[in-house]
């Protein structure tokens, strides 16, 4: 199969090794993978703030350069959603609205792409530690990717996964939220981290990295222990 990553803009300036872990999966698996250099953000920021037109401007870029594909993988289930659930929205009464529903057929989050499309649990990782999952809140209400990371996770040889007791509470992110926001946004990070220091794991991991920041960012600042945060795909290709 053809792959089509689309690497969010966090993950591209913040946390390059997500996309890298992601090509060592994906081709381990023997498929091609394929990076249009010119992608951009999703247009999520404008978006959510209810900038639509200006969201549409970002948005016919990235229709424009996936064109082509067979399918779309995306690192994070919030920019995953973006082009899966709300691009559709966003052209509604649009010329593009065609493009903007086969572009939403053709996207998957990465552990829906490995599970739901390939059909695979058992990537042959090895990680040895104990782990938590956080369900970034996109992945999770909007694309249903709940039991997907964790089937993928109690595969990987060595890994004990614990669940934690918020683990479908918000990190308090959010992107344009937390910037409006502060103050709450604080606090929800501190009920995450808090139920993340009770499970005594040693990892949090999602499949988002801006959950992944903001929690590391509180974890960083306020824990007792070191606890280090990785992305789904990170674990995957360990061995």
């Amino acid at each position: 199969m053809r792959v089509t990553l689309f690497i969010p803009c966090f993950i591209d300036s913040l946390y390059p090794q997500v996309g890298r872990a992601m090509v060592e999966v994906i081709e381990g698996l023997g498929h091609t993978v394929e990076y249009p250099e010119g992608q951009t953000c999703c247009g999520q920021p404008p978006f959510n703030s209810g900038y639509w037109e200006e969201a549409r401007v970002v948005a016919r870029r990235q229709l424009e350069f996936f064109r082509d594909a067979e399918v779309v993988v995306s690192a994070s289930g919030s920019c995953g959603a973006m082009f899966k659930v709300f691009y559709p929205q966003v052209f509604a009464e649009q010329p593009e609205l065609e493009d903007a529903k086969s572009l939403s057929a053709r996207t998957f989050e990465f552990s829906e792409f490995l599970v739901k499309k390939l059909g695979v649990r058992d990537v042959g990782a090895r990680f040895e530690g104990k782990v938590t999952f956080h369900d970034g809140c996109h992945g999770l209400r909007e694309l249903g990717t709940e039991q997907e990371p964790r089937e993928l996770l109690r595969a990987v040889r060595g890994l004990e996964l614990v669940e934690m007791s918020e683990n479908q509470s918000c990190c308090g992110f959010g992107g344009m939220f937390a910037v409006k926001y502060p103050e709450i946004s604080t606090a929800m990070a501190e009920v995450k981290c808090q139920s993340v220091l009770e499970t005594g794991a040693e990892y949090v991991v999602s499949n988002d990295s801006s959950c992944l920041m903001q929690i590391q960012g509180w974890l960083g600042r306020n824990s007792p222990r070191t606890i280090k945060s990785l992305h789904l795909a990170e674990i995957l290709a360990s061995r």
